[in-house]
C-alpha cells in the first residue's frame, strides 16, 4: 500500500531508502532479521532489496550480515555539493570559532528536524555528539528556532505535525501556546537562544543565512557548554559576531546565487 495515497509514490524505492535508513552510528553491520525487522518488512523483501544496493555498491555482504560502504556517502556529499553550502560558510566559520572559543554550525530543517551541513567545532565538553548529517528535533534548538520561525502558519503547522526521526528526547516539551510564543520573539528579535532546552549543558545562539531573494536557507549557531558559558556571554559577546558571520555567509550566498551558469558546449 503506498504510504501517502499518492498513485506516482514507488513504495520499492520507499524500501530500498528505509534499510539504508536501518544502519545507524555505531552499527556498522546487522543480519538480514534485524534489518527486515527494523524497516518493518518480510525477510524475502529485505533480501532482495540489500541484493540490489550490493550491486548498486552501497552495501557490501559479510560472513555475519550486511555493511554499508563508502559510496553512501555519494547521497549525502552531493546535496552538500549541489548548495555549495560548507565552500562558502567554512571560511566564516573558522573566523566564528576563531572569536568565540566555542563550536560553530550550519543548520536546515528537515520536518520538525535540523540537520546539520556544515561544522567547525573546537574540544570541550559535550553532552551530545554532532557531524555532519545529524538531527535534533528543531523547536528545542537555536538553530531550530529561526528557522521554524520563517515558516507560514500552515507551514509551520506541517513541519510540527511530522514525527522526529533524531532518536533524541528534548528536556523541554512545550504546548502549542509556548511555541507560538517563542517564535514570536524569534521574529522580533531576528535571532534565537537556547538554554539546556534539548539536554543538560547544551547552551546556544542562532542566526539566519539568507539568499539573495532574503528568503531564510539555512541557520548558523554558535553552541557552547553551559558550565563554561554563561546566556549573558552568548548574548554580549558572542551574538554579536554571529551576526556578522551570519550576513557574511548570505552575502556570499547571494553572489554565488547570482553567477552566470555556464553552457556546455560553448568556449568562454
Amino acid at each position: 500500500m503506498r504510504r501517502d495515497g499518492n498513485p506516482e509514490f514507488i513504495e520499492a524505492l520507499a524500501r530500498g531508502l528505509d534499510v539504508l535508513r536501518c544502519f545507524r552510528p555505531g552499527c556498522d553491520s546487522m543480519t538480514l532479521s534485524e534489518i527486515a525487522a527494523a524497516a518493518g518488512l518480510a525477510r524475502p523483501t529485505a533480501r532482495r532489496i540489500l541484493i540490489t544496493l550490493e550491486q548498486l555498491g552501497y552495501v557490501r555482504s559479510q560472513e555475519r550480515g550486511f555493511s554499508l560502504t563508502p559510496r553512501v556517502l555519494d547521497l549525502g556529499t552531493a546535496y552538500v555539493g549541489s548548495m555549495n553550502l560548507w565552500e562558502l560558510a567554512q571560511p566564516h566559520l573558522r573566523d566564528l570559532v576563531g572569536q568565540t572559543d566555542e563550536s560553530c554550525s550550519i543548520a536546515q530543517l528537515d520536518g520538525s528536524d535540523i540537520v546539520y551541513v556544515a561544522r567547525v567545532a573546537v574540544p570541550k565538553l559535550v553532552t551530545l555528539a554532532v557531524t555532519i548529517g545529524t538531527r535534533f528535533p528543531a523547536l528545542q534548538t537555536s538553530l531550530g528556532k529561526v528557522l521554524l520561525a520563517t515558516l507560514s502558519p500552515d507551514e509551520l503547522d506541517k513541519s510540527l505535525a511530522e514525527p522526529s526521526r533524531s532518536g533524541v528526547t528534548p528536556r523541554w516539551t512545550p504546548d502549542r501556546d509556548e511555541i507560538d510564543a517563542a517564535l514570536r520573539e524569534v521574529r522580533a528579535k531576528g535571532w534565537a537562544v537556547t538554554d539546556q532546552d534539548l539536554a543538560p549543558g547544551i547552551r546556544s545562539v542562532a542566526a539566519p543565512v539568507r539568499d539573495g531573494n532574503g528568503r531564510t536557507v539555512a541557520a548558523v549557531n554558535v553552541n557552547a557548554h553551559a558550565a563554561e558559558t554563561s546566556v549573558e556571554t552568548l548574548v554580549d559577546h558572542h551574538l554579536p559576531l554571529l551576526l556578522r558571520a551570519a550576513s557574511a555567509i548570505s552575502a556570499d550566498w547571494a553572489t554565488w546565487q547570482a553567477r552566470p551558469l555556464e553552457i556546455l558546449g560553448t568556449t568562454p
